[in-house]
């Protein structure tokens, strides 16, 4: 396993992210609540540019049986990463697909060692 320093610590804004290239692959890192996330740059839909997308929310529905009513509601504000191709959408905390069950970001661990962000690929 590789390490790799990718900024300072502090040089990625709440909500916001960095894309790198490492080992001939794109890379992105997010800060989103005091934590970081390293993703490889794909969607499992078509090979897009997933962590290039728009970090949102998303609306979630749920059905009541007894009245046969259904509600919508915006969830996980900040933490919904949409792939610009398609609109697939993945939780940015987990890299888990709202809509595929065991479908995921390529995830890599990242730390923060002596001010600087490391990836491990």
């Amino acid at each position: 396993m590789s390490e790799h320093v990718v900024a300072e610590a502090g040089e990625i804004g709440d909500g916001e992210r960095l894309i790198v290239q490492l080992e001939g692959r794109d890379i992105a890192v997010f800060y989103v609540d005091g934590e970081y996330h390293a993703y490889t740059n794909w969607c499992a839909h078509q090979s897009g540019p997933c962590c290039e997308g728009t970090l949102t929310g998303t609306m979630t529905a749920s059905f009541d049986r007894d009245s046969l009513e259904t509600s919508l509601e915006w969830t996980g504000e900040g933490h919904i990463l949409n792939c610009p191709w398609h609109g697939w959408e993945y939780d940015v905390t987990t890299g888990e697909c709202l809509s595929r069950n065991r479908v995921r970001l390529p995830a890599h661990d990242v730390e923060v060692r002596d001010g600087e962000i490391v990836v491990s690929l």
